[in-house]
């Protein structure tokens, strides 16, 4: 068996006819109002609002997990501040107390110097 050379009249008249068959496929296929392309836009459309309900949730679980971390810095924020309030309180009456205790030391130095004076 020979190798065939196609000739372009062969090319041009195979190519028409694919042409031509993929047309008559066209002419074919169903049209919108057929029942079983009704049904495939129907399952389409499960398909999409199944989709958004469960994006819809997803964002839901999401805003939820946001505001519970939210509300847990903002607990952390004021276990802090209150930590940060009682050790500057403790600084203060620490410090009182040092003065007063200073004070006391410094009183009794000065009222024994009056009795040695007197």
């Amino acid at each position: 068996m020979a190798f065939k050379f196609d000739s372009f009249q062969d090319r041009a008249k195979a190519a028409a006819e694919a042409r031509q068959a993929m047309l008559e496929r066209f002419r074919k296929a169903p049209g919108p109002d057929d029942p079983r392309v009704q049904a495939h836009i129907e399952e389409r459309k499960r398909v999409a609002e199944a989709r958004a309900a469960r994006a819809a949730e997803r964002e839901r679980i999401r805003a939820e997990e946001e505001a519970r971390r939210a509300a847990e810095a903002a607990a952390a924020e004021a276990a802090r501040r209150a930590a940060e309030e009682a050790a500057a309180e403790a600084a203060r009456l620490r410090d009182e107390a040092i003065r007063a205790e200073r004070k006391a030391i410094r009183d009794a130095k000065y009222a024994a110097r009056k009795a040695r004076q007197r």
